[in-house]
């Protein structure tokens, strides 16, 4: 499948270090809101939520993109109250799997039909349970603006699926295992500080309790400018965990996934989710657009 193969080209690109280069004035081009223009309680969106129990469609659901596999990060709306789901950008990748380049990557277009499913693995893809189409691809923004600061072309991996909305009762924006996001984080990382996921790789063949993740933060690469993270589990996300969410020890939403690291110990490369978001917000066309969060009680520490 495209997105796991996506994925293993990440790992070999990975193999000598991913990092970027110094910054230029397009990253000062949008500046972060803080977290109270980004962010909406759950009981405060408008919208009619599934419960926790009922969801189908949630973080860490697997959604499927042509023919590429990839885990749900968080929840978003925008000021019509339309609901997205966030993946990974280059899990709508066509073309070479070995491009990992946001701003020379190609990618399937807007509109793309996005499927919701529960249970795939290798030898199916499970069962359906939402659709909905791709509406923003930080890869397909990036080229259209051709954007060139190598931070953001490299670590910006960050698209929004809008849900259909005969299926919108069926979503929850919860994490499941962990719960939340009580936050959005804006403070970055430390080395050191804890960081909780819930990947859904078909390879795993539908093993829920291989599902949640528990890693640690390795030091800040200064290169990056705080456009992502590295972390080290001892379950770490592997091939079809792209793009799913990641908490820090407080339950705010760090990042999502983007790359896995060969090394001793391997590595996962998640995107920051404060610096994607206003990306998002400011060149998607989907106005105030916000993470929703969890209706759930975070539970990872």
């Amino acid at each position: 499948m495209k997105g796991i193969l996506a994925l293993v080209a990440a790992v070999v690109a990975c193999l000598g270090g991913c990092h970027a280069g110094a910054g230029t004035e397009a990253d000062k081009a949008t500046p972060a809101p803080g977290p109270s223009l980004m962010t909406v309680a759950a009981a405060d969106a408008g919208v009619r939520w599934a419960s926790r129990a009922k969801a189908q469609i949630a973080p860490g659901t697997q959604v499927y993109t042509g023919d590429g596999q990839c885990t749900a990060n968080f929840v978003f709306i925008d000021k019509l109250r339309n609901v997205f789901v966030g993946q990974a950008a280059h899990c709508a990748a066509r073309g070479s799997s070995e491009e990992t380049n946001g701003c020379r990557a190609d990618s399937l277009p807007l509109g793309t039909a996005v499927s919701f499913r529960r249970g795939g693995s290798p030898v199916s893809t499970g069962v359906l349970v939402g659709r909905g189409r791709l509406v923003y691809s930080s890869w397909i923004t990036m080229r259209q603006r051709n954007e060139s600061d190598s931070a953001v072309c490299g670590h910006n991996d960050f698209a929004l699926v809008k849900v259909d909305a005969r299926y919108l009762k069926l979503v929850n924006p919860s994490l499941p295992f962990w719960g939340g996001p009580t936050d959005l984080s804006t403070s970055g990382s430390a080395s050191g500080d804890e960081v909780f996921s819930y990947g859904n790789s078909s390879l795993r063949a539908g093993l829920a309790a291989l599902s949640p993740q528990q890693g640690v933060l390795e030091s800040a690469d200064p290169a990056v400018r705080g456009w992502a993270h590295t972390t080290t589990s001892p379950r770490p996300g592997i091939p079809g965990d792209s793009g799913s969410a990641y908490l820090d020890a407080n339950g705010r939403a760090l990042g999502t996934l983007s790359t896995l690291g060969l090394s001793i110990p391997i590595t996962n490369t998640i995107g920051d989710l404060n610096h994607e978001l206003t990306y998002a917000r400011a060149h998607s066309g989907l106005g105030n657009l916000r993470l929703v969060l969890g209706t759930e009680p975070f539970t990872g520490s």
